[in-house]
C-alpha cells in the first residue's frame, strides 16, 4: 500500500538516547529529530513500517505535515540513515520549514519517453537521478522531467541544462551536469578492442612480409 505523503504523519516524543536506541529499533520504532529555525530539536519516533512507506513517497522533496502531540510542523526529509547490511531504517532527520520561505530540497529526474538509442543496441548511461532545487514549498515538483526521445546517436546527452523547471522553481545543481548520456554497451568495446587488435595484427604480418621480401631480393642481389 503506497503512503498518503499529504495526510498528517503522527510522532511521538522521544526521551531515549544513545544506547537505548537499539531497544526501539528492536521494537519496530525509528528514532527521529526535528530541526527547527534555531530552537532546540525535538527528539521524536515513529513506526519503521509507516515511515519506510512516507520516504519511499515523499523523498526528500515532498513538504509533511508532522504532529508531535499537540504540535504541528510543516518539515522535509534531510536526512535518512539505512543499516548497511539489514537495510533497515534507523534514524530520521526533518527540517521544519515555513510556508512562506523559499527552501532547498532534491528532486528527481526522470526521462520520459522511448530511447531511439536503446532500439539500434546501444546504451544509456543514467548518471544523476535527482537535482537540487530552490522554491516555496506549495511549489516543490514531485519530479523533473527530460526528453529522452532526443537521445538518439552514440555521445547523445541529456543535461540539468535541459530541465525546464515549472514556474517558481529554481534549479541549483550546474546546468552543465550530464543526466544521461548514450554509450556503448560492454560487448560492443570488446567487439571494437577485437578488431582493432586483429588490424593491428594483420598489418604487422603484412609488414614483416614485405621485410622478408626486402631480404631475399637483397640476398639474391
Amino acid at each position: 500500500m503506497v503512503a498518503d505523503v499529504d495526510k498528517p504523519v503522527q510522532l511521538s516524543d522521544r526521551a531515549v538516547v544513545r544506547k537505548g536506541l537499539a531497544g526501539l529499533r528492536q521494537e519496530g520504532l525509528v528514532p527521529a529529530v526535528i530541526h527547527n529555525h534555531g530552537q532546540p530539536s525535538l527528539h521524536v519516533m515513529g513506526g519503521e513500517l509507516e515511515l519506510g512507506k512516507i520516504y519511499r513517497v515523499a523523498g526528500k522533496h515532498h513538504p509533511l505535515e508532522l504532529h508531535v502531540g499537540s504540535q504541528q510542523f510543516l518539515a522535509l526529509i534531510k536526512e535518512v540513515q539505512f543499516n548497511p547490511v539489514k537495510r533497515r531504517m534507523q534514524h530520521i532527520v526533518f527540517q521544519a520549514i515555513r510556508r512562506d520561505e523559499k527552501v532547498e530540497a532534491e528532486v528527481p529526474v526522470k526521462l520520459i519517453g522511448e530511447v531511439p538509442a536503446e532500439k539500434v543496441g546501444l546504451l544509456v548511461l543514467h548518471q544523476l537521478d535527482h537535482v537540487e532545487v530552490e522554491a516555496l514549498p506549495k511549489n516543490l515538483p514531485d519530479e523533473l522531467t527530460l526528453d529522452a526521445t532526443k537521445l538518439v546517436e552514440l555521445h547523445d546527452k541529456l543535461t540539468v541544462g535541459d530541465i525546464t523547471p515549472p514556474t517558481g522553481v529554481t534549479v541549483l545543481t550546474e546546468p552543465d551536469h550530464p543526466v544521461a548520456t548514450v554509450v556503448e554497451t560492454r560487448a560492443q568495446v570488446a567487439e571494437e578492442a577485437a578488431e582493432e587488435t586483429a588490424e593491428v595484427e594483420e598489418t604487422g604480418e603484412e609488414s614483416d612480409g614485405a621485410e622478408n621480401a626486402e631480404n631475399q631480393d637483397a640476398k639474391s642481389e
